[in-house]
């Protein structure tokens, strides 16, 4: 699933390509949306909100689409061909005189009155490379429940907006914290929000994602995708395992001797 700045991106390809001049065609492939029809109105912007795109069209109406596992929204320029997948995957069309957005396979596609986007994304917490970003509420949310493992409640977006599994796993791995201990048990658990919020923001311009020192495109990410791999840091082979409630699950990658479990406190001392 794309994580918060590959859809901040998105919105910004989006943005860049159909704000402004008034649509030339709309084309919108979901039974509910098959009437619709914005030829003519103009985009006036399109904004990310965590992993949620809003495509604020006048007239009060936003495009409210979720790119989730496989979906995609690409840019062609008028007579190019186009590339992201078998015509049957469309979902909607949007194009002006000079380009043309094609969302492909997108699981989430409705249009809403503007004033009522919070139906869609009012439950998200605060968005890490958003208007809204809130250190401190971020924290207060991931630390209401404090037995809930920390690599589940990252990955809540009603805690914070934005982290996805690859994040959750290098979050972990270079705060070195188990991605099944207890929330409540991380040490100044503020520092998972801190470096959550500079690691996106840093990578929110980049093509390829990178949180490690490393140019190489093989050493790019510390833990995820490496299983049975050396660990950057330590060279013990990398593991991963299903983490997440039964059908939600998520694969988590972690090296076992940089994230060793804490010894639990002895309440009798």
């Amino acid at each position: 699933m794309p994580e918060g700045d590959t859809v901040w991106q998105t919105a910004r390809l989006l943005d860049d390509a159909l704000a402004g001049p008034p649509l030339t065609g709309c084309d919108l492939r979901v039974p509910r949306l098959a009437t619709v029809d914005l030829t003519g109105r103009r985009v006036l912007e399109v904004v990310a909100r965590g992993k949620h795109l809003l495509t604020r069209v006048e007239g009060g109406l936003t495009l409210h689409s979720h790119l989730r596992m496989d979906g995609a929204w690409l840019v062609y320029g008028h007579g190019e061909r186009w590339r992201g997948g078998p015509h049957h995957q469309i979902r909607a069309v949007l194009a002006t005189a000079e380009r043309t957005a094609v969302g492909y396979r997108l699981p989430v596609l409705e249009l809403l009155r503007t004033a009522d986007e919070d139906r869609a994304v009012g439950h998200l917490g605060p968005d890490l490379l958003g208007p809204d970003w809130d250190p401190d509420e971020a924290l207060g949310r991931l630390l209401a429940d404090p037995c809930r493992p920390v690599g589940e409640a990252l990955l809540d977006q009603r805690n914070l907006a934005g982290i996805g599994n690859v994040y959750k796993c290098e979050l972990c791995f270079v705060l070195r914290i188990p991605p099944w201990l207890p929330i409540g048990r991380v040490p100044s658990p503020e520092r998972l929000v801190d470096l959550a919020k500079r690691l996106l923001e840093a990578n929110r311009t980049r093509r390829a994602r990178v949180t490690t020192a490393h140019a190489r495109p093989d050493r790019r990410l510390w833990v995820y995708g490496r299983a049975g791999r050396p660990c950057l840091r330590c060279g013990t082979p990398v593991r991963a395992a299903d983490q997440g409630r039964a059908g939600q699950e998520r694969t988590t990658f972690w090296c076992p001797v940089c994230q060793p479990e804490p010894p639990v406190p002895d309440p009798s001392r």
